[in-house]
């Protein structure tokens, strides 16, 4: 595997439930959360463009729709004050104007991930109001972040 992204993102008590565990609702937006970090901020040195992280090459006007979103939930994912959720994220597959984002999360360093996702990004244009096909320096620069897919369930 090439680069990973990690960051902490913090819990906060409106993300538990009743059962005192971490909401699925939640749970993803916790995944948006990392997902942004991860696209606009992860370390691409040299700059891919004038804006920092994976998207710093995009042109104006593109962005990122999601396609899919899958999810598999292998832990519970109980609140505790004061500590962060762990997430790793990389690319795990580049297509023409689409691609996907592997992400775990863990509760602490020694857990396995209590999570793991597959989110596929749409490149979207909205001048033409279609997908973007992607150039091949924004293509270089998802690949730094290349890896495996995440495993799940079938």
């Amino acid at each position: 595997m090439s680069n990973v992204f990690e960051c902490e993102i913090q819990a906060r008590l409106r993300d538990i439930n009743l059962g005192g565990h971490v909401d699925n609702v939640e749970a993803i937006r916790i995944l948006d959360e990392a997902r942004i970090l991860f696209l606009r901020y992860a370390d691409v040195s040299p700059p891919a463009g004038p804006r920092p992280g994976l998207f710093g090459g995009l042109p104006d006007g593109v962005v990122d729709l999601v396609g899919s979103q899958r999810v598999d939930y292998h832990a519970e994912m109980r609140f505790a004050p004061f500590q962060p959720f762990l997430m790793r994220l990389w690319v795990q597959r580049i297509g023409g104007s689409s691609f996907t984002v592997a992400t775990e999360l863990r509760v602490a360093r020694d857990h396995e991930p209590a999570l793991v996702a597959a989110t596929t990004l749409v490149l979207w244009d909205h001048a033409t109001q279609a997908s973007w096909p992607m150039s091949d320096d924004v293509r270089a620069t998802f690949e730094r972040y290349a890896g495996d897919p995440v495993v799940l369930r079938g």
